[in-house]
């Protein structure tokens, strides 16, 4: 599987080599993540519960509007390295959040899919400007030294995924469903936690995860050699294959709050409708996580 794979996949392990040699850059702060996780909770300090929040109630917004899963994942990217230098208050996270937002949509999605900042605020349910959100957008922009692309976990994903695809037999490419592993990554991305793992290793741990479930000594091979590839080592890639494994259960589960399009929903009302775009009203169903394929 080695040789068929450094022989077979030239593009896309330069690739490969090109996002390792960038991922370090536009990263949120480590040690800016692990005060918010410290943070206590009393309504005006910035906590990774409020985090948490945030990044579903944009997760919803992503599945409201039919954007790519980049799109969310640069948007979560932004919004934690903002969070991870920047001192927010509780009160004003609404506003960092869309605006972090607006600008993963405008640098990602088609320009003709790109809301009116007015729209976007009116579904968001928000109580501030565009004026505001503009204000704020370029805050953001200057805190990240205007560097708003970055490599994310779900760069990752897909080409690990076009990797182990690529060098399997036509017959066997269904045992891994990319939709499922998608989803996964949404869910781990609405935990802080996750954000301080290199996104190169968040990837592969989502997927050597879903391998093992397969057993599929082929898929296996192709991860060990990707894994090889990639220089992660065992011991960082088992840890977070653990907090993933752990997540993903927590996830499945009742007592998780899940992304809620349904709130979104009531706002749009049939003038509203009218007023907007055609593509802006695609309400799509909840991010639940594929089963996979026996």
């Amino acid at each position: 599987m080695i040789e068929v794979l450094t022989s077979g996949s030239q593009k896309l392990l330069h690739q490969l080599n090109t996002l390792l040699e960038q991922e370090s850059r536009c990263q949120p702060k480590v040690c800016g993540l692990k005060l918010i996780e410290s943070a206590h909770d009393n309504g005006l300090r910035m906590t990774s519960r409020l985090r948490d929040f945030e990044v579903k109630d944009l997760l919803s917004l992503t599945q409201f509007f039919g954007f790519d899963t980049e799109t969310f994942s640069l948007a979560v990217n932004l919004l934690d390295r903002f969070l991870s230098k920047m001192k927010v208050q509780a009160k004003h996270l609404g506003c960092v959040g869309l605006s972090c937002f607006y600008l993963a949509v405008k640098s990602i999605e088609e320009e003709r899919n790109v809301p009116l900042a007015s729209d976007l605020i009116r579904i968001s349910q928000y109580r501030f400007t565009v004026s505001d959100l503009m204000r704020m957008e370029k805050i953001v922009l200057e805190k990240v030294c205007w560097k708003v692309k970055a490599t994310t976990a779900f760069q990752f994903l897909q080409l690990y995924y076009s990797l182990i695809q690529k060098n399997l037999p036509f017959e066997r490419r269904n045992n891994l469903n990319f939709e499922r592993l998608e989803a996964q990554l949404k869910a781990c991305h609405c935990r802080i936690i996750f954000s301080k793992a290199k996104p190169s290793v968040l990837a592969l741990a989502i997927i050597a995860l879903e391998i093992q479930a397969v057993k599929s000594v082929e898929l296996t091979e192709g991860i060990e050699c990707i894994q090889k590839h990639s220089k992660i080592n065992d011991r960082d890639l088992t840890f977070w294959q653990e907090l993933v494994s752990k997540c993903l259960t927590e996830y499945s589960s009742n007592k998780c709050s899940k992304p809620n399009v349904q709130k979104l929903k009531w706002i749009v009302s049939g003038r509203t409708a009218r007023q907007l775009k055609h593509s802006y009203y695609r309400i799509t169903h909840l991010p639940t996580i594929p089963e996979t394929v026996s």
